[in-house]
Order: C-alpha cells, then structure tokens, then sequence
C-alpha cells in the first residue's frame, strides 16, 4: 500500500512539472526611464521598493536623477508632494504565469539615484534582497534604511539629527560623521555582535540601529 502511495504521488509531481513547464510566461520586456527634478523643490525623498538594487551617487548638479527600468507588469509610481516630498514606489500588475522563470535580470532591478550633497533633509530607503551602499552624504536631517536580507554600508554618513538602521539577515557596518558624544544610541542584536552600546541616552542626535541574523560594526569620524 505504501509504494502504491509513492508510485501515485510521483505520479502527480510528474505530471505538475510538465504542466509547468508547457506553460509559457508572456515575455516581459523592459524599458530604461528616467526622472529629474530641481534639489531645492525636494526636502524628504523616499524609496520603498522590493528585490530592488538601490545605487547611491552623489550628483554633479543641483539636480536629482533617477534611473530605473519599467515593464507594463512591473513599475514604479514616483510623485513629488506640495509638501516638497519625493517618492518611489513599486506596483506591480503581474498575472500568476508572469512569475513562472524567476526574476527579471539584475539591471531590471536596479535604481540608481543620484542626490547632491547637503542637499535634502531626509532620505528614507526600504528594499529587500539586495545590500545599500551610501556614498559621503550630508543630510540637514534623518536618515533611515531598512532592508529585509541585505547589507548596509555608510561611507562618512552626515545627519544632523537621526539615523535608522534596521535589516534582517545582513549587515551593518561603516562611519558616520560625529563623535561618539554626539550619538544617542540604540542598538539590538539578534544572533550576531555589535560594537554599538545597547542604550546609550546622552547625545544631540539620535542612532538607531537594529539586526536580525549579522552583526553591527560602525565608527564615528570627525
């Protein structure tokens, strides 16, 4: 009876995988965009995005520029508010064949933004499956990234008042301008170390950062 079971079961998978594979996805096909506005017309921008590569340049003008790839099934909505508010975000209108072959080509799914120095306030980033690379960036406010498998690193990062760090199975590591006095500072970890106290409350501003599943390595430079 058990290698009846086995036999029928086989059977079925067998019989789903030449389903699957006769089942031909649309082909999705890409298109390179980009979008420009003036530095001074943005005081906050923000980019929630999934499986996306986020590059960070700093800008040669007073301008901000995006790059990114669009298909009609996978595409990003990008608005500036009144209240000066830039923001990208990923829509998607896929039909369950569409997600049969895996993932687009990592070009596909890759952002590059290019931000003048002291330029804007905050700077928000969310992503997934994918690491963050900050160049020297100065900004007159907060700074906040969470990535859900995927590693941050800052190079001589500038706040004047927050800094948020959280990811889930990655790393965080780099500097941030300031001394340690400057900070105040929390800091978790979960399977992993940190060179961050856990509580730390005397400072002007704030650092916040978090890991599930890596370890937490950042220095104050001056």
């Amino acid at each position: 009876m058990r290698n009846v079971t086995k036999k029928l079961a086989m059977s079925v998978l067998l019989t789903l995988l030449v389903i699957l594979a006769g089942c031909s996805s649309k082909p999705i096909t890409y298109e390179e965009k980009s979008y420009v506005t003036s530095a001074t017309e943005v005081d906050t921008m923000t980019s929630d995005v999934q499986d996306r590569k986020i590059e960070i340049f700093q800008s040669k003008d007073e301008k901000i520029h995006i790059t990114y790839h669009e298909s009609e099934q996978e595409f990003y909505e990008i608005d500036l508010s009144d209240g000066k508010e830039l923001s990208m975000v990923s829509a998607s209108q896929k039909d369950l064949d569409d997600y049969i072959g895996g993932k687009a080509a990592q070009e596909n799914r890759t952002i590059q933004i290019w931000l003048p120095d002291a330029s804007i306030k905050n700077l928000t980033i969310k992503t997934s499956n994918e690491a963050i690379e900050l160049p020297p960036l100065s900004l007159a406010g907060a700074v906040t990234i969470e990535i859900n498998n995927g590693n941050i690193q800052l190079d001589k990062l500038n706040v004047g008042t927050t800094v948020t760090l959280e990811t889930k199975n990655g790393n965080i590591s780099g500097s941030i301008v300031g001394s340690y006095d400057d900070f105040a500072i929390l800091s978790k970890v979960k399977k992993g170390e940190s060179n961050l106290p856990e509580n730390k409350s005397k400072g002007d501003k704030t650092l916040n950062v978090s890991t599930n599943n890596g370890n937490i390595n950042l220095e104050f430079i001056d």
